[in-house]
């Protein structure tokens, strides 16, 4: 499609650089948290302790419509190693995350700049981040899909636009 806005995702350095960037608890939380699981920054604002199964490493995801909404979707996202500290920690104190959208894109406009990534980075950047590094790691597309919560494979595959270096560095690596 010609003309359609696409948001780059951050290369494995400028992920590093992020990671490294974030100061507080709160920030690594926000940072770490959309670069582990991919979450929406809606689904990240709506998150509370019921939602987390730390003895499973999980979280319980509902839809772009919300706990209770008509279309709403659940879906469970793995928690990685590096999170599941950090909000287990959290929402030992707190019953919900408590921070809304339009904080959660501050604090990851603040960490990108302290980071010193030149181009626009927000939250649905660091989700794009993810999606092309679970593909790069050989996450298949219908698992990306249920832990991104797509309703169609096609969108999920919209992550499978690889670079042309990619692509010749999967192939020298794989044949």
């Amino acid at each position: 499609m010609p003309n359609q806005y696409h948001r780059e995702p951050l290369t494995q350095t400028e992920t590093s650089t992020l990671a490294d960037a974030c100061e507080s608890s709160l920030e690594k939380i926000i940072v770490w948290t959309l670069l582990d699981t991919g979450l929406r920054v809606s689904e990240l604002a709506s998150l509370d302790r019921d939602d987390l199964d730390f003895k499973s490493h999980r979280l319980l995801i509902f839809g772009k419509a919300g706990r209770h909404g008509t279309e709403g979707k659940d879906r469970i996202v793995p928690m990685t190693d590096r999170i599941s500290p950090l909000l287990e920690a959290y929402f030992s104190m707190n019953e919900t995350f408590g921070y809304t959208e339009r904080h959660i894109h501050r604090i990851v406009k603040r960490v990108a700049s302290r980071a010193k990534i030149e181009r626009p980075v927000s939250p649905r950047v660091l989700r794009d981040t993810f999606a092309v590094d679970a593909i790069q790691e050989g996450l298949s597309l219908p698992a990306l899909q249920r832990i991104l919560g797509h309703e169609s494979l096609t969108t999920t595959a919209t992550y499978l636009n690889i670079s042309p270096e990619d692509a010749f560095r999967e192939f020298k690596r794989k044949l």
